[in-house]
């Protein structure tokens, strides 16, 4: 088991370089690395597998957290992951974030191939197609991990998965559920038809209402969320590749929800009609 270095690593390590240049995304896709942070995102990291070993591959600790996260660090080091304790300055000097916790996880890639995406006949997905903000993008798979879906899907024009930013924001959900990178909107929506998904694009100007969709029971059946761009949303020709256009009913006097409101109401009354045995009311329903 790969000891805890004896000493604070420096600055100037070639390790702490090359953790450093994981900030920017050429790096990441040359290196297949990305830094988690923080001690839930570490945890989550070192009980991952994928195929060819553990997740986790380097932990850099300072010496307050390596003592306040021990189990962690036992976990970490359990999983093969080299530890190296760390000062608060080489630690800022790797994390991203303003105030860092005192713990960056260097991570091998984790996503899943398309195939194997559609192969497990996922009942409930979110489809990411054109979304740009990483904190979105992290959010929304965050939903989706608590909504129960099986997959997220990021296609070939939204951000980069392992953008420190939607790392975070997924708050460890990352490590939880299959997420298909790089897929072509057409190819994503095409494939999940053919495995008997419906798609349903989530649009504030749909001509359908969810309230409505949920009312006359249409919607218990396998389903695929599209989510778009929250600054003009949806273009028409993705829309048009949908079963259906849904728009959240809005009720008060709000001009619209976020992106990631609007997902989560979206897939939990997907996950309360795919769990329903009598049928369901209106999720928005006071």
């Amino acid at each position: 088991m790969p000891p805890v270095s004896p000493e604070l690593i420096s600055p100037r390590s070639t390790r702490v370089s090359a953790a450093r240049r994981l900030a920017k995304r050429n790096f990441r896709g040359k290196d297949r690395l990305f830094l988690a942070e923080g001690p839930q995102a570490v945890r989550e990291a070192a009980g991952h597998r994928v195929e060819d070993g553990a997740t986790l591959v380097e932990l850099f600790a300072t010496v307050e957290a390596a003592e306040r996260y021990a189990d962690i660090v036992g976990e970490a080091r359990s999983a093969g992951a080299r530890v190296h304790l760390a000062s608060e300055e080489v630690i800022a000097d790797i994390s991203t974030t303003v105030t860092p916790q005192g713990l960056v996880g260097v991570c091998r890639f984790l996503d899943t191939p398309f195939e194997d995406v559609l192969a497990a006949r996922p009942r409930l997905v979110a489809v990411l197609a054109h979304v740009r903000d990483p904190g979105n993008a992290g959010t929304v798979l965050r939903c989706a991990d608590a909504a129960g879906a099986e997959a997220v899907i990021l296609t070939d024009a939204s951000v980069d998965l392992y953008n420190p930013k939607a790392v975070r924001a997924s708050v460890g959900s990352l490590f939880h559920l299959p997420v298909a990178v790089g897929v072509p909107v057409e190819r994503a929506v095409q494939g999940l038809k053919d495995a008997g998904v419906r798609i349903l694009a989530a649009d504030g100007a749909g001509d359908r209402d969810l309230d409505e969709e949920l009312d006359k029971g249409a919607m218990g059946g396998p389903t695929a969320w599209v989510f778009g761009n929250e600054a003009w949303g949806l273009p028409e020709e993705t829309r048009a590749l949908a079963d259906a256009v849904v728009r959240v009913p809005i009720h008060g006097r709000a001009e619209s929800l976020n992106l990631a409101t609007a997902a989560a109401v979206c897939l939990y009354a997907s996950a309360r009609a795919q769990r329903a045995s009598g049928g369901c009311r209106s999720v928005t329903a006071s």
